[in-house]
């Protein structure tokens, strides 16, 4: 995914890589290939068949084209599968903007020979039995093969799951058969959820981050400057020399989250102000000292403010 050439337009060796990446997930993906590989090299597999580029990429992404929408192994319709697993994994904002690497440990069963043989590929078959001269009977049975017993054991494995910046809620991370086992086919999909966490200062709405900060009756009337403390740590700096209304909105524009498609990107971080007003009474002199200092005349109106009049 990485490395595919539309992720990386402005890269002028994308497609070449990419090819390259196909072309090891051939060898890899082949036990003989693999084995001519060990043995003799890239001389070796010269001599043997190749594939088309076409076709390793089919193939390569047979298995992980769901992530890029596309339905995995769906050439094998036919083949029983185990039962896919879905699991929410929380993310903190933090995550989300910086990205990270989670560990998550796995208990999976996991097939494994047992001894004896056990019943397999069963299907129903038609039989006919002869009952006499001109005379047949055709009966529905259920016909099985023997194949070598397996059970299943807990096998304890940890998957790495790469939080990538600016993802988004809901979105899925599929690990290929890594969900529950069938014992006559191919496991499911273990798929991780990505459920991301409230946060005590920041609230998500897209690319932006919003956030309330209370100011003193004082600050809104002359002024403030303050930093707020960013979810990297890095301090968002702000200077306010001018009357502060209660519900004003200050944009800072490239302080948000990054975009998902395009890390270049970022979003907004839009500050909105509470002002909190002196509990205590004011004295008769302090009033007097207001009423002189703001000089304002009574501006008393009724009105229905819900409809904007």
């Amino acid at each position: 995914m990485q490395l595919h050439p539309d992720r990386n337009p402005d890269d002028p060796k994308a497609q070449d890589k990419f090819q390259d990446l196909g072309a090891a997930y051939e060898v890899l993906s082949d036990e003989e290939k693999r084995k001519q590989y060990d043995a003799y090299g890239e001389e070796g597999l010269k001599e043997g068949h190749h594939s088309s580029h076409g076709d390793i990429f089919s193939s390569f992404f047979g298995d992980f084209g769901f992530m890029f929408g596309g339905n995995p192994r769906q050439q094998d319709r036919n083949i029983p599968r185990g039962n896919d697993i879905i699991v929410d994994l929380e993310v903190t904002l933090e995550e989300v903007y910086s990205g990270n690497f989670v560990e998550v440990v796995r208990n999976k069963p996991v097939a494994k020979e047992a001894p004896g043989k056990r019943k397999c590929n069963c299907r129903q078959e038609m039989r006919t039995t002869q009952l006499g001269p001109g005379r047949f009977q055709m009966t529905q049975e259920v016909v099985c093969d023997e194949c070598p017993n397996v059970k299943l054991v807990n096998e304890e494995r940890t998957l790495e799951v790469e939080i990538e910046q600016g993802v988004r809620d809901e979105m899925e991370y599929p690990f290929i058969g890594e969900g529950e086992p069938h014992i006559d086919g191919e496991p499911g999909d273990l798929r991780f959820k990505i459920k991301v966490m409230k946060h005590p200062v920041f609230e998500r709405r897209g690319d932006d981050l919003y956030t309330n900060v209370t100011i003193s009756l004082e600050e809104a009337l002359v002024g403030f400057e303050m930093d707020i403390t960013h979810l990297d740590g890095h301090k968002v700096h702000i200077i306010r020399d001018k009357i502060t209304k209660p519900g004003a909105k200050l944009w800072k524009k490239g302080e948000g989250l990054p975009n998902f498609d395009n890390n270049n990107i970022r979003g907004s971080l839009i500050i909105s102000f509470d002002v909190e007003f002196p509990r205590e009474q004011l004295s008769e002199q302090q009033r007097k000292g207001i009423r002189e200092l703001l000089k304002q005349a009574s501006i008393q109106k009724v009105y229905n403010g819900l409809q904007g009049y």
